[in-house]
């Protein structure tokens, strides 16, 4: 019985994280950080760079917890941008990354990414793409515009950003991987879809469950004509 005990709190303790990654109310939590990044008075992510960018990726609720070993894991969503500049079909992504050292605790945070070229969004339909070297996410800048963005923000492939309690903060990625949530992504289109044929091709209709969430982020993204 004392065995049996903490393996049921485990169990239990499980039940909500499991929700809170189920696909519908991930998008909804996706959508949430989003509009929290664009209507921050002075500390959001700068409407003009949203504009500039061809992919938006949102991870809600990243966890970063161990005790000896650390590291970060998540899943997220992205959408990329279709020809006439909407919004595509969203594809979902685990993120994972990890230190050693010795930590103890847990802590939570949302990361928000643009992919800000085509090398980019190469680099995103990898199979397990490593965040570093060339394809490097590099931290953003904060506030109503990027006018004060340095050189390799302006030029960088992807740039990205976190919250936690509240503020947006530019964050540094290295030696995340990203990869596709084959899993996830089926169960939201009934079939076995790609990234490539979601995020690029665009082959696929967003479903409904996705439909908030990618007007929304059509509306951030809007490029002026």
């Amino acid at each position: 019985m004392k065995r049996i005990l903490p393996i049921l709190a485990l169990g239990l303790l499980a039940v909500p994280a499991l929700a809170k990654d189920a696909p519908d109310v991930k998008l909804q939590d996706a959508e949430q950080v989003l509009a929290a990044a664009v209507s921050a008075p002075d500390g959001g992510i700068p409407r003009d760079l949203l504009a500039k960018a061809e992919c938006v990726g949102v991870f809600p609720d990243v966890k970063k917890a161990a005790f000896v070993v650390g590291g970060e894991w998540g899943r997220g969503v992205f959408t990329c941008r279709e020809s006439d500049g909407t919004m595509g079909a969203p594809a979902f992504f685990t993120m994972g990354g990890g230190s050693v050292g010795w930590q103890w605790g847990g802590q939570e945070a949302d990361l928000v990414l643009l992919i800000m070229n085509t090398d980019g969004v190469s680099h995103l339909l990898q199979d397990n793409f490593t965040i570093s070297g060339e394809a490097a996410a590099v931290a953003g800048p904060v506030g109503r515009s990027a006018k004060a963005a340095t050189d390799a923000q302006l030029h960088a492939q992807i740039l990205s950003w976190s919250r936690s309690k509240g503020v947006f903060l530019g964050a540094s990625l290295a030696g995340h991987v990203i990869k596709p949530d084959k899993k996830q992504n089926e169960k939201v289109y009934g079939k076995p879809v790609t990234a490539r044929e979601l995020l690029v091709e665009h082959g696929v209709s967003t479903p409904d469950v996705a439909r908030s969430f990618v007007d929304k982020t059509t509306e951030y993204t809007r490029r002026e004509s």
